[in-house]
């Protein structure tokens, strides 16, 4: 995903079981996705970080889109 057409992130996703988790898409016409399911994208995170952290911190660089 280029720069130019980041994708977004979101952490409330509702009726989720894996709610406090990051979620991901490229595109607002694709359902949310973990964070994990996206290896090109995950990275660790620290110990009692939520999950998705240092993800979240690295796209937001990338000029993903909070939802």
């Amino acid at each position: 995903m280029s720069q130019s057409n980041p994708g977004q992130m979101t952490w409330k996703l509702e009726g989720a079981e894996t709610s406090g988790m990051l979620h991901l898409r490229y595109q607002e016409t694709e359902p949310w996705r973990p964070y994990t399911d996206f290896p090109e994208h995950f990275l660790p995170d620290p110990p009692e970080f939520s999950q998705g952290y240092a993800t979240f911190l690295a796209l937001l660089k990338q000029n993903w889109k909070t939802i």
